[in-house]
């Protein structure tokens, strides 16, 4: 019944007894509202490089589960990665495993989501150039690994260390 009391005051009232509950010292941060054109505010925020917004429909209930009251929208960026290895299994879609590039320090994988052309492109790249695991990766029997050398362009959500949300956008050999 008490969960049922926090969900019928308004949404301005809700925002604020969220406020009261959240601490300065808490790793949860409270966002202030931000009324005006969404366009306008999002631009603002990718601006700022944070990982996106979530807008809610000012008059909206909350209730549980899916709804079209609340919209996230994400922020992207573009960033360079080294390719370690592709990872193809079959019924799933492949993914390259990344890595900062000069270091080979593992930040995560992107879907290779790119056309057909250049997936052909690059699983001809990886098996010309394969190379041993890098040290400390688990075991990935999937995995094809490659020898340093292979670059990218990976699309990821902007705001966090390791890739999140990533597809591969285009890829080289170094020095190219």
């Amino acid at each position: 019944m008490e969960a049922l009391a926090v969900r019928t005051p308004p949404p301005e009232d809700r925002r604020e007894i969220l406020a009261g509950l959240i601490g300065s010292d808490s790793r949860i941060q409270f966002s202030e509202t931000m009324p005006g054109e969404a366009n306008a505010i999002y631009d603002l925020i990718d601006a700022a490089g944070l990982e996106g917004m979530v807008s809610k429909r000012r008059d909206s209930k909350y209730r549980s589960g899916p709804t079209t009251n609340w919209l996230k929208t994400k922020s992207f960026t573009e960033s360079e990665f080294e390719i370690l290895g592709v990872e193809r299994e079959r019924g799933k879609p492949a993914f390259a495993l990344m890595a900062e590039p000069g270091t080979r320090k593992y930040v995560g994988s992107a879907f290779v989501s790119v056309n057909r052309e250049m997936r052909e492109r690059l699983w001809k790249r990886v098996q010309e150039h394969a190379g041993p695991p890098p040290k400390d990766m688990p075991k990935r029997p999937a995995t094809q690994w490659v020898k340093p050398g292979i670059k990218a362009r990976v699309k990821h959500l902007r705001g966090e260390e390791d890739l999140r949300h990533a597809s591969l956008q285009d890829f080289w050999d170094e020095g190219t």
